[in-house]
C-alpha cells in the first residue's frame, strides 16, 4: 500500500508541471498580442491592415468604434477629428480617402456611429452626394438621411464641423453638390461652429442650393468631370479648416 501511495503522489506532482518552454512560449504570444493591440489603437497613420500569424485583423471602421466607446467612458487623452462620409456611387468614399490623407486622420462610413458617437470627436469633417436633385430635404440618398433629424437634436455647441460633398457639374449642373447646404444646417442647427467655406468663382455648375453669397458652405468636389483637380482642392481646404479651429 505504501508503494502505490508513493506512486501515486509521484504522478499527481508530475500532472501539475508544466514544461518552461510552454510556459516562456505562452507568455510570447501574450506580449505579442498586446504589442499588436497597442500599435492598432494608438497608431496615428491612415487606416491599414495590422495582422499578425495571419489571424489578427482590424480596420479603420472598427477602430473608429473602438475610439468612440472609449470617449463615452471619459478617455480623451487626445485631440481626434473625426471623418464621416456616406457614398452612392463611391465618388464621395474616393474623396474622404484624399482628405483623409492630407488631413492625417481616418475616414469611416457614417453608417458604422451612432449620432451619440459625434460629441466624443473635437472636431468633425462630414461629407455626402447629392442623389436626389432638386429635392427639399434628404438629399444624398444615404445612411445620412436616417440621421438627419437626430442631429439636429444633438449637443455640438461650438464644435468645428466641416461640409464636403460630391457632384457632377456637367450633368447635374443646375443642382450642384446641394446636399452640402443640407449637411450644413444640420449641423449647425446642433450648435456647430461651420468653416471651410469655399469660393464659388472656380466651378462650372450653373446653381446650387450650398452657395450663400459667393461662397460654398463647404468644399465642392466634381470626381465625374475634374478629378484631376481634387488633390490641389483638398490640400488648399485641409490647409484653411486648420487655420478656422478644426483640431487638425
Amino acid at each position: 500500500m505504501a508503494f502505490s501511495a508513493g506512486a501515486t503522489t509521484q504522478k499527481r506532482a508530475a500532472g501539475l508541471r508544466r514544461p518552461r518552454s510552454l510556459n516562456a512560449a505562452a507568455a510570447l504570444l501574450v506580449a505579442a498580442i498586446a504589442l499588436t493591440a497597442t500599435q492598432w489603437l494608438w497608431s496615428p497613420r491612415s487606416p491599414q491592415e495590422i495582422s499578425f500569424t495571419g489571424g489578427l485583423r482590424a480596420v479603420g471602421g472598427l477602430r473608429s468604434a473602438v475610439d468612440g466607446a472609449a470617449r463615452r467612458r471619459g478617455c480623451t487623452a487626445r485631440e481626434a477629428v473625426g471623418l464621416f462620409y456616406a457614398t452612392q456611387t463611391g465618388n464621395t468614399e474616393t474623396a474622404a480617402g484624399v482628405i483623409a490623407e492630407q488631413a492625417g486622420v481616418e475616414a469611416a462610413d457614417v453608417g458604422e456611429i451612432g449620432v451619440e458617437d459625434l460629441a466624443g470627436y473635437d472636431g468633425l469633417i462630414v461629407g455626402c452626394p447629392t442623389w436626389n436633385t432638386d429635392a427639399d430635404e434628404y438629399r444624398s440618398g444615404t445612411a445620412w438621411d436616417d440621421l438627419l433629424d437626430e442631429i439636429k437634436g444633438a449637443d455640438l455647441a461650438g464644435k468645428p464641423v466641416a461640409v464636403f460633398g460630391c457632384g457632377d457639374s456637367q450633368g447635374y449642373g443646375d443642382n450642384f453638390c446641394d446636399g452640402i447646404e443640407e449637411l450644413h444646417e444640420t449641423f449647425a442647427a446642433a450648435g456647430a461652429k461651420m468653416v471651410g467655406y469655399v469660393d464659388a468663382g472656380g466651378y462650372q455648375h450653373q446653381a446650387s442650393k450650398s452657395v450663400r453669397g459667393d461662397k460654398f458652405l463647404g468644399l465642392p468636389l466634381d470626381e465625374d468631370n475634374e478629378n484631376d483637380m481634387t488633390e490641389e482642392r483638398v490640400a488648399s481646404w485641409v490647409a484653411q479648416i486648420k487655420g478656422e479651429g478644426m483640431p487638425l
